[in-house]
């Protein structure tokens, strides 16, 4: 794919992973940009981050499916098509499922997930106008290898990859490359509360997104050789990582404890 002069949808975008995503696009000579983000003044700050290029800023929630729409409908009215849609917007809670509440569940089921499903149905009609178009979806490890305290954020992010591969087969006669991400945890305002060491940078995660966009490749797995090694593991042998987890319980629990990040 050739990047050069894409237009590109981020949710999101103005923090975080997202933001190292413009950057990163900006290097490769995209120019134009609509980003999706939920405060307002974190969207106006990329104008003065990045001037050199074109922003369409949409501050929305799309866990909202009114959100959703209008999104979709800010890019009709000011581009013909789309050429990458990055879905990156996402929540996290981490607690013992009876302590999590009904609200974090749902919230978090509504953003990482439903959201990101209406978005992409609302935003094909752009994208098959596109001669050469791309669907990013931002999984996360934790969609590959669940772990105990974020059962439903692992829901979430295991039905973004399930999403992406339906996806990526329904529309295997069209022009439009499908490919999932699943970082690591980086170091990013979302795990800011958690006590977690040797994160990856956003930057990084940017990087191999980019360059896996640019191979056709369909998965971006971070975390080197000991992740696939991991997930090798937790498919066939899961009991093993059942073991891992009952040694280590403890030290998820402390991890885990405080990170909230709605």
């Amino acid at each position: 794919m050739e990047l050069k002069d894409k237009k590109v949808l981020i949710t999101g975008g103005s923090a975080g992973i997202g933001k190292a995503l413009v950057k990163e696009l900006i290097t490769h000579g995209v120019k134009d940009f609509a980003i999706v983000g939920r405060t307002k003044e974190k969207l106006e700050q990329l104008k003065k981050d990045f001037p050199e290029v074109n922003f369409i800023l949409v501050s929305a929630d799309i866990s909202k499916l009114e959100d959703v729409e209008h999104v979709v409908s800010e890019i009709n009215s000011n581009w013909e098509h789309l050429d990458l849609l990055i879905n990156n917007a996402g929540v996290v809670s981490a607690s013992p499922i009876q302590k999590l509440s009904d609200q974090d569940i749902i919230d978090q089921i509504n953003v990482n997930l439903t959201g990101l499903i209406l978005l992409t149905k609302k935003s094909l009609p752009l994208l098959l106008k596109s001669k050469d178009a791309g669907i990013i979806n931002i999984s996360s490890g934790l969609g590959y290898i669940a772990k105990p305290f974020y059962s439903v954020y692992a829901a979430t992010k295991s039905g973004v990859k399930h999403f992406s591969e339906a996806m990526r087969r329904e529309l295997i006669f069209e022009n439009i490359h499908v490919m999932t991400v699943y970082p690591t945890a980086t170091d990013t305002e979302m795990m800011k509360n958690a006590d977690v060491d040797n994160m990856d940078s956003p930057e990084l995660v940017a990087e191999k997104s980019i360059d896996g966009l640019l191979n056709k490749e369909i998965n971006v797995i971070l975390g080197g050789k000991q992740r696939l090694k991991d997930i090798d593991t937790n498919f066939n042998q899961p009991l093993k990582i059942d073991e891992s987890v009952k040694e280590n319980y403890e030290s998820y629990k402390k991890r885990t404890k405080s990170h909230r990040a709605m």
